[in-house]
């Protein structure tokens, strides 16, 4: 399918071949008529990728703060290839469209195949062709509303909310500053509310846009305009000045607050829609006393997985108007006739055109507020027959399973997930190992597909995971997707006869524990690896054989400043990803299983009260014991991990990669690491791919790998019960 796409680092804007989405559990699969180019804030996006490196940085300085985070626990070399690699890829645009519904997923049967609907969602309702939406964020559209009308109803619920926040009453008098497209839509919205509308822009022609739908006068910012637009709001409200101004305008300058505070009337409201500087003048918001309000995007439920991914409603009766509520409250304006937005459709042009079209809106040759992009035509849509497999359905393999075996030669891969740490921790290794094959990737957004063809060379895209798993010509499977998918996907590549790389975690519960180990019974297939890479790293490893073999018990302290989890990680949907600690833990358990040379049998755990952080003991088979404190509360810029071993009158310390020292009958011995930091990632998927090539055992044997798991998950019970648990 076509999709458009832009390289935040180049700026180059491209309309893509990518391959359709999957069709997900709570959402439909929607095949785009057309899609609405947002003159604000997706110009916005393309002019900021256009910059420098130094003006992407002064552009964005809450990412530059993560940038000296990662820098300070990760290592210069680390996070510059993290920060290249998430630059250089293919990034989506737009959020709003209208389409028809082709495929209904598991949870969204309100929905039917050949729906006409309108999408929201910047990572969602995309400028591409097919596209996945979830329930909250879809909405059908009422009949008599034309496909090119509907496509705006994203951006009319902008509007929407922004005047829900300025509470106008009927009668009131309102000025919305900025009139470009979320501008437009506002004084339409105040209009059909009963509010006497004033406007102010810099462009004429969108001042005559406003005026013709209904406001009753409109100017530009300078002297002369401003002034008109003070005499008439003189008039209209005998002297007081506007109730509510609403900052729809974007841009560096601090013009549109400052104007703001001179057209208010005393206590009224300012709400700002767009992206605004808002250095307050003091002075003046004080002795008029102004209500400075936010009007977050489309409504309540903006930003909230719960309610936007997992389809959990807001109550009415609590929240009255939640985001799908405004888009479906603005196509039933469309629908009554109350608002209009056929005079603001600027232009319509084909998707393979949308590079130009950026091009021409980015040099202001093309001049308007709403433009269209128009997706070819296809026949009409017919449900699935009633005994179709479901796409994300698991399939009964179709041949006997077959236990993997030694290639001889090239190693075939394919990858389940190219996301972040895929792309920046395992396949730059990958790539560039001789005796690799990248074939076939299936990512959940056609994008990461394609990002991960064109800078790794994989033959073949897709979305479904299926058709990696299933592919007769790869060797083995690389799994890397978000926690909750791991246990499945390791069963099914098991079930499929294929080796199996894994990340951490293998499981999050015992049940799916046991699910892999009667898979691997079933089908005599075992050979599987999970990504503790940390007893690879080649500044650990050579502590380990410093500080000599352990013949009696040793303790072990390991300290994990692991920091706070970044706003609206998936990490935190502890219900469906489980917990922090579960899908992290396995490291650390690991690399004192390692260490030791034995299992644990016994663990026990205390959290804070908070449950920030926890202090984990393990005891193991010969007697050590060893300590985890997992730390989530500490400074951002405080090295990450810290391991400590004492016993048999010998000491050893390794400090977060970069330095290790060993403390020996023959003294202390320090050795750094000189090229940055090395978490082993490279010489682990080397030892994969050589135990798949020569078909011999794997780097780390299966026991080692589910007594690791259980004991991690071990941890967790703990917490829960507050006494000591057996894995």
């Amino acid at each position: 399918m076509k999709q458009v796409g832009q390289n935040y680092r180049s700026g180059e804007l491209a309309v893509l071949e990518t391959p359709e989405p999957v069709c997900r559990p709570g959402g439909v699969l929607v095949r785009s008529h057309f899609s609405l180019i947002s003159t604000g804030t997706e110009l916005m996006k393309v002019t900021e990728a256009r910059l420098s490196l130094l003006g992407k940085a002064r552009a964005r300085p809450d990412q530059v703060r993560k940038v000296l985070d990662s820098m300070a626990q990760q290592g210069p070399v680390a996070t510059y290839k993290k920060a290249m690699t998430k630059l250089d890829s293919w990034t989506p645009l737009g959020y709003s469209l209208c389409g028809v519904v082709v495929e209904v997923g598991a949870g969204a049967e309100e929905f039917a195949v050949g729906d006409l609907v309108a999408a929201a969602g910047n990572e969602f309702a995309l400028h591409a062709e097919v596209n996945w939406v979830p329930l909250n964020l879809c909405v059908p559209v009422p009949e008599g509303v034309a496909a090119e009308h509907a496509a705006f109803a994203t951006v009319g619920a902008i509007a929407m909310q922004g005047v829900r926040r300025g509470e106008p009453q009927l009668g009131e008098t309102a000025c919305v500053i900025g009139l470009g497209l979320v501008g437009q839509l506002v004084v339409r919205l105040l209009v059909a509310a009963g509010v006497r509308v004033v406007g102010i822009d810099t462009v004429e022609e969108r001042c005559r846009m406003a005026e013709a739908a209904g406001a009753v006068a409109c100017g530009s910012p300078d002297g002369e305009g401003t002034a008109y637009v003070e005499q008439v709001l003189r008039t209209l409200t005998g002297g007081l000045g506007a109730d509510h101004v609403f900052l729809a305008a974007g841009g560096a300058t601090n013009g549109p607050v400052e104007l703001a505070a001179r057209l208010a009337r005393d206590r009224a409201r300012v709400v700002d829609i767009g992206k605004t500087r808002l250095d307050l003048p003091w002075n003046a918001y004080y002795e008029k006393e102004l209500d400075v309000r936010f009007s977050r995007s489309y409504g309540p439920g903006r930003y909230d997985d719960r309610y936007e991914l997992d389809g959990v409603d807001y109550p009415a009766g609590y929240v009255r108007w939640t985001e799908r509520r405004n888009l479906g409250c603005f196509l039933d304006l469309l629908a009554g006739g109350t608002v209009d937005v056929g005079p603001l459709v600027s232009g319509t042009h084909p998707v393979d055109d949308a590079v130009e079209v950026y091009e021409q809106l980015r040099t202001g040759t093309l001049r308007g507020v709403g433009f269209l992009l128009e997706y070819p035509k296809v026949g009409p849509v017919e449900a699935s027959a009633p005994d179709a497999p479901h796409r994300n359905g698991a399939r009964v393999p179709t041949v006997a399973p077959r236990p993997a075996r030694a290639t001889g030669g090239r190693v075939r891969l394919g990858f389940v997930g190219a996301g972040s740490y895929a792309s920046s921790m395992l396949l730059p290794h990958l790539a560039r190992h001789d005796g690799v094959t990248l074939g076939p990737v299936a990512t959940t957004r056609s994008l990461s597909a394609v990002n991960a063809r064109r800078t790794f060379g994989f033959d073949t895209v897709t979305t479904e995971a299926e058709d990696v798993l299933c592919d007769p010509s790869v060797d083995a499977v690389f799994v890397v997707t978000r926690h909750h998918s791991h246990a499945r996907f390791v069963c099914r590549a098991l079930e499929e006869g294929k080796a199996v790389f894994v990340e951490k975690p293998l499981a999050l519960t015992r049940a799916e524990v046991d699910d892999v180990l009667e898979v691997v019974e079933r089908t005599g297939n075992d050979r599987l690896m999970v990504g503790f890479n940390r007893r690879f790293a080649p500044l650990l490893v050579d502590l380990r054989s410093r500080f000599g073999p352990v013949t009696s018990p040793v303790v072990a302290r390991y300290l994990v400043n692991a920091g706070r989890m970044p706003s609206g990680s998936w990490y935190a949907d502890e219900q469906l990803e489980g917990s922090r600690w579960v899908g992290e833990g396995g490291h650390f358990v690991d690399t004192l299983a390692w260490w030791v040379g034995h299992r644990p049998v016994e663990v026990s755990a205390h959290a804070t009260v908070d449950g920030a952080d926890l202090h984990a003991t393990l005891r193991f088979e010969d007697g050590s014991i060893a300590s985890v404190d997992y730390c989530t509360s500490g400074a951002a810029r405080v090295p990450k991990e810290t391991l400590d071993v004492s016993g048999a009158g010998r000491n050893a310390r390794f400090e977060n990669f970069t330095r290790a020292t060993a403390w020996t009958g023959t003294g202390r011995d320090v050795k750094r690491a000189l090229t940055g930091p090395d978490k082993g990632q490279r010489a682990e998927v080397a030892a994969f791919v050589e135990a798949v090539r020569g078909g011999t055992a794997m780097p780390i044997g299966l026991d080692s790998l589910v007594a690791t798991t259980r004991a991690t998950i071990a941890v967790a019970e703990s917490l829960v019960s507050g006494t000591a648990v057996a894995p």
